[in-house]
């Protein structure tokens, strides 16, 4: 992952993305770098245009992710509540085999 943020941090700064500003950033930030990591890495950016794929991540929909945080918070109510009315058939389907023994 630090080889992604190393080629955004270039691409950002308005640099070259390219194997020795790579291992530049890589060692700046204190890690050995792994120079076949950087060299997929830059065979693969090589082919793609950064701007356009961030102009794409930032217009996917993020309005899903409140919503999935908000939904689990109501079932959890309703669960709490299911128990008792099921402790409450339980004794009464009880009762009522208790007294069909006794009349």
């Amino acid at each position: 992952m630090e080889y992604i943020y190393a080629a955004l941090l270039l691409h950002k700064a308005g640099k070259k993305v390219d194997e020795d500003g790579l291992k530049r950033v890589i060692e700046a930030a204190g890690i050995a770098p792994d120079l076949s990591k950087i060299k997929s890495l830059t065979a693969a950016l090589s082919e793609i245009n950064i701007d356009e794929v961030l102009k794409q991540a930032t217009t996917a929909p993020v309005a899903a992710v409140p919503a999935q945080t908000q939904a689990p918070a109501q079932p959890a109510a309703a669960p709490a509540e299911k128990p008792k009315e099921e402790k409450k058939e339980e004794k009464e389907e009880a009762l009522t085999g208790l007294s069909a023994l006794f009349g």
